[in-house]
């Protein structure tokens, strides 16, 4: 098994340019399901999702294949559908081929997604969007089984604004006859992207970026071509590790506004933070300050995802800084691994609170899940010594190039096979 070699203490400076975005790919994938087309995503990264993604359209009758930095998706033969369980436990995100299938098909089967065990993340509200279309949902020993005569179109409340779920409703819902209007619909920026993406395949889409999203629905859809926006979690994590360890890092087509939450935390920790509409860069001393309490909750706010990133850049901060994670039951896993490196991280059921300590040592970590996996990384550029990081599967999952990105920026970090 590979695993990722740091050694700590080099200051990060250059720039680079960011990946596209993994959560907006992994939708646009399942979208492409809906129209007997060639799309072409030009910027796809290369990534371990996305090749489970592919996997899955393969297995539906499609073709995908690489042509340089893009990805060509043909579905015009689908004729299959039913996701195999192999592929649907490797990412949650393959729960999002179900609207599309069951639109394209009348009928999909597939068993509960995988991805990170990040605690209970019920598809409960997924299966109440199709229904509401007019899906007859059925579960058999954990498979599902969904079929429809004819989807119409509905009006859909979601109870929490779910980004998947909004999602699938708003795939689902392309083909539906009718108008569909999903209320308290997630907000995220994959959100307005996949809306832009389903219009250039000829599909009636507007109020994404709002709670409210209408879908007038249309029988032929057809192939585009669509250049991946950049990956705002990723800029994220660069922008950390840059804080963390001191410089000045610039990210080429990063997003300020898709990343405000974020940059105002880097502010607050005394980090300069500037974009002139080309990018963000970053200048920090190194030695940051503890900020105020960091909330994670759905987009604009502070994004979950970045949660473990950012906690392992104030690991060395002066101050304390508590966290409360608002989302996800299980987010605090990397937690045990930092604490390996010297860090001072205390929880307490949804809270952790990190008091900076001036020394942290290399030492063996495990990633337990992507984020937390990149936190890792972030923890070991600040490190005193060798940090080892294992189960890099995980960090493979997001991340295109993370060893690459960052070695191009200064740090000391290599993957050994």
């Amino acid at each position: 098994m590979s695993v990722i070699l740091i050694e700590g203490g080099k200051k990060l400076s250059g720039a680079l340019t960011v990946q596209g975005a993994k959560n907006s790919v992994l939708p646009m994938l399942a979208a492409t399901v809906l129209c007997p087309g060639v799309c072409c995503m030009k910027g796809c990264p290369e990534l371990s999702d996305v090749e489970t993604a592919g996997q899955i359209i393969r297995r539906l009758g499609g073709e995908v294949h690489r042509e340089g930095p893009d990805l060509v998706v043909d579905t015009r033969n689908i004729s299959a559908c039913e996701i195999p369980r192999e592929l649907m436990c490797r990412m949650r995100s393959s729960v999002m081929f179900l609207g599309a299938i069951l639109a394209r098909c009348g009928e999909a089967v597939c068993s509960q997604p995988g991805g990170c065990d990040l605690g209970p993340r019920p598809i409960d509200l997924h299966l109440h969007a199709l229904r509401a279309l007019g899906a007859q949902i059925k579960e058999e020993n954990g498979r599902l089984h969904c079929r429809c005569g004819k989807l119409r179109g509905a009006e859909i409340f979601l109870q929490i604004p779910s980004v998947g779920a909004t999602e699938n409703a708003m795939l689902a819902a392309c083909q539906a006859e009718g108008t569909t209007v999903i209320s308290n619909a997630a907000r995220e920026p994959e959100i307005v992207e996949l809306q832009d993406f389903l219009r250039a395949m000829g599909a009636s889409v507007r109020g994404a970026g709002s709670a409210t999203v209408v879908i007038e629905g249309r029988k032929k859809l057809h192939g585009c071509t669509h250049l991946v926006r950049p990956d705002r979690i990723v800029a994220a994590t660069y922008l950390c590790a840059a804080a963390a360890t001191g410089g000045c890092v610039c990210l080429r087509r990063a997003e300020y506004r898709h990343m405000a939450s974020v940059l105002c935390v880097l502010q607050g920790s005394g980090c300069d933070v500037r974009s002139d509409g080309c990018g963000i860069c970053l200048k920090s001393s190194g030695r940051l300050r503890a900020v105020p309490p960091v909330r994670t909750s759905p987009y604009p706010g502070f994004p979950t995802d970045a949660q473990a990133i950012m906690m392992a850049a104030l690991l060395r901060s002066k101050g304390s800084t508590v966290f409360v994670e608002t989302l996800f039951s299980d987010r605090y896993r990397h937690v045990p691994q930092l604490q390996k490196m010297g860090a001072q991280i205390r929880t307490r059921g949804q809270t952790a609170i990190v008091t900076g300590t001036e020394n942290l040592h290399g030492t063996a970590v495990q990633a337990t899940d992507l984020r937390g996996g990149a936190a890792l990384i972030v923890g070991g550029l600040q490190a005193e010594g060798i940090t080892r990081v294992e189960q890099i599967h995980h960090i493979e999952r997001g991340y295109a190039d993370i060893v690459g990105d960052l070695a191009g920026l200064g740090a000391c970090i290599y993957t050994e096979k």
